[in-house]
């Protein structure tokens, strides 16, 4: 843990200070943080090192970069709110401006290059959306069935392009999206600082390996990802472990099908699942099934399971309430 003076040494440095006014808006990378500040990314990077070793701030790797998040410190809230009245009392930083404007432009280079990854993968998408019935009605299911009571930690398992926390976020005190792909994550990112999601994070992590404690989780949301599972049990079992007492797994996925087709071209492990494969790997990690809805409308048909992670007791005798739901 870091002592006061590691951390009021950390904070004796003007780039310093702008590189926590930059992590408060929006989470960066090294690169992006040198390109505000227009200094040098080593440069950058010893600021940076200095921030981390005081718990001011938290780096993460993914890929070939490196991204910068505050801290976690329990006395991060306090020194934050220390800073505020001191700028308040000075009439503000003279960087603040400077700072800000540069900040939009990195915010337009991401947008840019999401737009230009989205045009060149939109064939591919748009392909496979069209075998099922449409996003806008599984998400509405899923919105359904999750219902409106607040949610305290929520993590999206295979985020992607971060959709699930734009709409469960919200409702969610804190909310955790993972993801292998470093470029999924970037574009996750473009939406989450679009959406203004505070409360979101995204870390560069397995399914396999989620970054939660046991237990530590109320919601997790495993949204067309299974099908891209060599070890779809095993993804559950992580799942799990990672929800409390209580906690709910959500996750929408195909149907068995035909495609053989989507195996080659697009990468799929699992050609979908049955409800008696769900809810055997349900049972075999103390879930209790509460719920299931069919969506059909396409040559894929869109199931979603619900299930409740229970006490060692408190497992036998359930079974899910089906609720068949068929697009129109």
């Amino acid at each position: 843990m870091p002592n006061a003076a590691d951390i009021f040494q950390a904070l004796a440095d003007p780039t310093r200070l702008r590189i926590i006014a930059l992590l408060r808006a929006m989470e960066l990378s090294v690169g992006e943080l040198a390109q505000v500040l227009g200094q040098s990314q080593p440069r950058v990077s010893r600021h940076v090192k200095i921030l981390c070793d005081s718990g001011l701030a938290e780096r993460r790797k993914e890929g070939s970069w490196v991204f910068v998040a505050m801290g976690r410190h329990d006395a991060v809230p306090a020194i934050l709110n220390a800073l505020d009245i001191l700028s308040d009392a000075n009439g503000g930083d003279h960087w603040a401006v400077a700072d800000t404007a540069r900040l939009a432009a990195v915010r337009a280079d991401r947008a840019a290059a999401a737009a230009e990854w989205f045009e060149s993968n939109a064939g591919q998408w748009d392909a496979i959306r069209s075998l099922h019935v449409a996003d806008s009605e599984v998400e509405a299911a899923m919105t359904r069935v999750l219902g409106d009571q607040a949610i305290g930690q929520l993590i999206d398992i295979g985020t992607g392009t971060g959709r699930m926390l734009e709409l469960f976020a919200p409702q969610s005190e804190r909310a955790l999206g993972i993801d292998r792909s470093s470029e999924m994550l970037r574009l996750a990112r473009v939406k989450l600082a679009e959406r203004g999601l505070a409360n979101a994070e995204l870390r560069q992590a397995d399914l396999y390996a989620l970054p939660l404690g046991d237990r530590a989780a109320d919601v997790a949301i495993l949204h067309h990802v299974l099908h891209f599972a060599q070890q779809p049990g095993a993804a559950i079992a992580e799942a799990a472990r990672a929800l409390g007492t209580g906690g709910r797994l959500l996750i929408a996925d195909f149907a068995p099908h035909e495609r053989e087709e989507l195996r080659t071209r697009d990468n799929h492990a699992r050609l979908g699942f049955s409800d008696e494969q769900m809810l055997g790997w349900f049972e075999t990690v103390g879930l209790v099934p509460v719920q299931t809805e069919t969506l059909e409308g396409g040559e894929l048909t869109v199931k979603l399971w619900l299930a409740r992670k229970v006490a060692e007791g408190d497992r036998a005798g359930r079974r899910p309430r089906d609720l068949e739901v068929k697009a129109a």
